[in-house]
Parts: structure tokens; sequence; C-alpha cells
């Protein structure tokens, strides 16, 4: 079988976040104490941008890319890790193809849950994929690069219910 899992429960799906969590600490090793933006950079590959964008005791809000050689974000994921619960969502994505906008659309008959589902399996896989390029953020200073300044005006699609 080639069949990607679906979830069958809203159990599976948090141990999904779970999974998540884990992948971006390998990935973030010292996230909780980063604030504003860092860079990784791996030998032959873009770029990865990771942007704390709101942390509290409990919580990490951040966004996730890549920023491509035209300038495109690809992919602009927002994240959201509770420290206190060990898991990382997926809360919203912005997309950008080729100058248009790509728009996340549920499948017909797709529930909540297979959407966030979907969403957050492609966050495992890039995960891993980042870490196969050799991407990582040590800490509070990572990668060679300093900031760039992400824009802010791509399309965004929100995963709250």
């Amino acid at each position: 079988m080639c069949e990607s899992p679906a979830p069958r429960s809203f159990a599976a799906l948090m141990e999904l976040y779970e999974q998540n969590y884990i992948r971006l600490r390998c990935l973030c090793p010292g996230l909780k104490d980063i604030t504003g933006e860092v860079v990784s950079q791996a030998p032959g590959a873009h770029a990865l941008h990771l942007i704390v964008t709101e942390q509290t005791r409990h919580t990490t809000t951040l966004r996730l890319t890549y920023v491509m050689d035209n300038g495109d974000l690809r992919p602009d994921l927002t994240l959201r890790v509770y420290h206190d619960a060990l898991q990382a969502e997926v809360l919203s994505r912005r997309c950008r193809w080729q100058g248009g906008l790509l728009h996340a659309r549920r499948e017909p008959g797709e529930s909540a849950l297979l959407c966030k589902w979907r969403l957050n399996r492609f966050l495992y896989k890039w995960l891993n994929y980042c870490r196969r390029q050799g991407h990582g953020f040590g800490g509070p200073i990572a990668g060679a690069a300093g900031p760039t300044s992400i824009p802010q005006d791509s399309s965004e699609i929100s995963l709250a219910p």
C-alpha cells in the first residue's frame, strides 16, 4: 500500500503533534531561548528561516520558511509549540506560487480533523527533510547569515475552527 496514514481519532492527531514537537526540537534544541529571527544555512539548500512571533511561558508561536532565490516564501508555516504538552501544530500557512496565490482548500467531504492531519503530516515530513539537508538551529545564534526582513504580505490561510 502506498497510501498515507490517516487519523482514526483526535488522539491520533495529538500523537502527530507530539512527533512534530520531537522533530522540531531536534532541528532547534534551544527553541525556548530564541527571540526574533534566526537563519540556518545548509550546503546546497535554501536558507531556512525561523521567526519567533510570540513567546509565553508555555507556548512559542513561530514561522518556518525557506526564502527562494526569487524572494518567494515556500512553504511559509505558522506553528504553535506547546512546551508543557510537548506538542507542535500548524496554525496557518501562507502560500505563494510563481507570483500567484495558492489557496488551501479542504477536499470535498474532508473534515477539520483530516485537514489538520494533512497539514501537520506535511510538517512532519518537511522537518525530517530539513534535518536530512543539514539544517539546524543550535541556539539563539544559528547559521551563517543574519536576519532578513521576511515580508508579511503573503496570503494567510488560517486553520482555526
